[in-house]
């Protein structure tokens, strides 16, 4: 019994010493999470992503983003790694190129090229033949692009897109989510906005300090960016001209979820993707970094999780909520963000799925 007895102390003592004092990849910031509100006012459930259709991607699995090119078509970006054209009508879907890396976010340059953020590789850009060319991946001061995420181009072509985190690589993690959550954990100040001048071959840093930095899109007068910070459940306002250019500002707080990419709709309003609910269990640990390792050290199926639950929203330049689609029973989740397509359709993209949701013509009604 006595041997027993210290055999089981020794693993309980062992155990402590391993959840204490074990090696993470993270150093936890302390921070104070807002109070989660949950689904009211703006925010109430209700179910219109039910009305979603669908198209299956076969080998082209996790729908990242779309856009729609000068010639009408749906050019989409998978976690399959290729850029494919696809045909909501038919269902017909053509892959036209690989990044052979992990393609984000995707916007169409004036001239007709395929701008593309990879997650793996940097800042690509894909010619009318299907041909990849890098544009960047380092910045002027020879910092490394770790994790290029999502992108808006300017009617002059310079590029600015995010770069998620310098710390945490999505190649060298494994993956975009893995990477993420790390970084989300860690809530450390890696996130940061480039600015990519094809005229200049250029890349400047014109923000950093972000808690993971998500979508950008710019506005239609090119007067403001709006940069989704997703550690802060924020979308953030930083101004390129007049009188207040270089100020940043929070326009839209304490989202009830996850904020991923965020799309100019034409109209100056913004689609904005929530790919999960936010976790309970993160934001009581939000002023307890310490704790947060100690989550960290347990094994990966005890750590917080994205949620499956339906979720977009549309806000105007001003941050206010204009409308939220939501679909509670997660048929259709972890919602990057959504994008005007053609004829009056509305395409709502998704990190994981394996086929890729659309609402019809006259789906407002």
């Amino acid at each position: 019994m006595k041997l027993i007895l210290s055999f089981t102390a020794f693993v309980f003592i062992g155990l402590i010493a391993y959840l204490a004092l074990w090696p993470v990849p993270i150093d936890p910031v302390s921070w104070q999470a807002p109070e989660d509100k949950g689904y009211v006012g703006a925010f109430a459930v209700n179910q219109r992503l039910d009305a979603l259709k669908f198209v299956p991607l076969g080998e082209n699995w996790g729908p990242e983003d779309v856009a729609v090119g000068p010639n009408g078509k749906i050019h989409m970006a998978t976690h399959a790694g290729n850029i494919a054209v696809i045909d909501l009508a038919s269902g017909a879907i053509e892959t036209i190129a690989s990044t052979g890396g992990r393609p984000l976010g995707i916007e169409f340059a004036p001239d007709g090229t395929l701008i593309i953020a990879d997650s793996f590789v940097g800042l690509l850009a894909m010619s009318k033949d299907g041909t990849i060319k890098l544009l960047t991946d380092k910045t002027a001061d020879g910092s490394r692009i770790r994790y290029a995420n999502n992108v808006a181009v300017a009617a002059d072509g310079v590029v600015y897109f995010s770069d998620a985190s310098t710390k945490f690589s999505a190649k060298a993690e494994g993956g975009t989510l893995e990477a993420s959550l790390l970084d989300l954990m860690e809530h450390g100040p890696n996130g940061r906005l480039l600015k990519y001048d094809p005229h200049k071959d250029l890349t400047e840093v014109i923000y950093s300090g972000l808690s993971y930095a998500n979508g950008v899109a710019l506005a239609d007068d090119e007067s403001y960016l709006l940069i989704v910070e997703t550690g802060t459940y924020s979308v953030l306002r930083l101004w390129l001209k007049g009188v207040r250019a270089g100020e940043l500002e929070t326009v839209t707080a304490n989202l009830p979820g996850f904020p991923d990419n965020i799309a100019a709709a034409g109209d100056g309003t913004y689609w904005l993707g929530l790919a999960s609910p936010r976790s309970a269990p993160m934001d009581g640990l939000s002023n307890k970094p310490f704790l947060r390792s100690v989550v960290q050290r347990l094994p990966s199926f005890l750590r917080p999780k994205p949620q499956r639950y339906g979720h977009i929203v549309r806000i105007d330049g001003n941050g206010k909520v204009l409308e939220t689609l939501q679909g509670p029973d997660g048929t259709y989740a972890l919602n990057t963000g959504a994008r005007p397509g053609p004829g009056g359709s509305l395409i709502v993209t998704s990190l994981t799925e394996r086929r890729l949701g659309y609402l019809q013509p006259g789906w407002e009604n």
